[in-house]
Formats: structure tokens, C-alpha cells, sequence
């Protein structure tokens, strides 16, 4: 065998391993059971509560300046990625993980981190949604 026959084999090899590595590191982003309901548009309204919402990398913080309490409920994100809510208390300050978040094809939001190839999905618009058919209630979302 000669040396430029080598060289192609080692050459091969190098790219097969890093196809492979590059393919192993990458995380699926859906997950079929984890898939929720579309969000429903006709329960969407223009009206804001004082409860402020904030990125930081891939999660995101919850703090309820409201003297109200809400319990049992369901966070919109971007009008798409939904997670169900036990409650948060008059002045609580909850953290969220993004990647919790899952929309009606069981996709997760692209929370970004250190390893990702592409811009995490930016967080624009958060709602609860009380009850099944009660209006949406929008939150203060604060830009990063």
C-alpha cells in the first residue's frame, strides 16, 4: 500500500469518527409523548398582569408581584410550548427549566446552552391559561 493510499484511509477514518461524534452529541428536540394541545387563539387577549418573566440561558424566572395567587394552571410560551403550573403564590419567585416546555408535536424549545449549533428560540410572549376555556392572562416579558 502506498503512502497516499494510507494517508486517504487515515483521512476517512478522521472524518467517519467525526461525523459520528458530532451526530452523537446532538439531542433530539422532540419527544412524540411529551406532545400537548395547539394553543388556542380564540382565548388570546391584550391584557397584561404585573408578573415578570426573565430569560437567563435556559431557563426562565417567574416573579409574581401580584397580591393574587394563581394555582393549577398552564404557561404559555410564544403562543406554542406549554408546561402545566401547580401554582405560584403572591410574591413567589419561580424558576422554569425551557426545556420543559413542549408544544403540540412533543418539540421542545430551543433553550440554547453551551453546546448548541444555532441561536436558542427567544422568549417574547408568556401567558397563563387559568382554566381550559378561560381567556389567556399575559405576563411581563422581559427582553434579555
Amino acid at each position: 500500500m502506498s503512502v497516499e493510499a494510507a494517508r486517504r484511509i487515515v483521512v476517512a477514518g478522521v472524518c467517519a469518527v467525526g461525523v459520528i461524534v458530532v451526530a452523537a452529541c446532538a439531542r433530539v428536540r422532540y419527544d412524540p409523548a411529551r406532545a400537548t394541545r395547539p394553543y388556542p387563539h380564540h382565548l388570546h387577549r391584550a391584557v397584561a398582569v404585573d408578573i415578570q418573566v426573565f430569560r437567563d440561558s435556559e431557563t426562565i424566572e417567574i416573579v409574581n408581584s401580584t397580591a393574587r395567587s394563581y394555582s393549577d394552571f398552564d404557561l404559555w410560551v410564544n403562543q406554542r410550548y406549554v408546561q402545566h403550573i401547580a401554582g405560584l403564590a403572591p410574591g413567589q419567585t419561580i424558576r422554569l427549566s425551557l426545556w420543559d416546555f413542549y408544544d403540540e408535536r412533543g418539540e421542545v424549545i430551543n433553550a440554547g446552552g453551551f453546546w448548541r449549533t444555532e441561536p436558542p428560540t427567544p422568549v417574547r410572549l408568556v401567558e397563563i391559561q387559568p382554566g381550559a376555556e378561560e381567556p389567556m392572562i399575559g405576563l411581563i416579558t422581559i427582553r434579555e
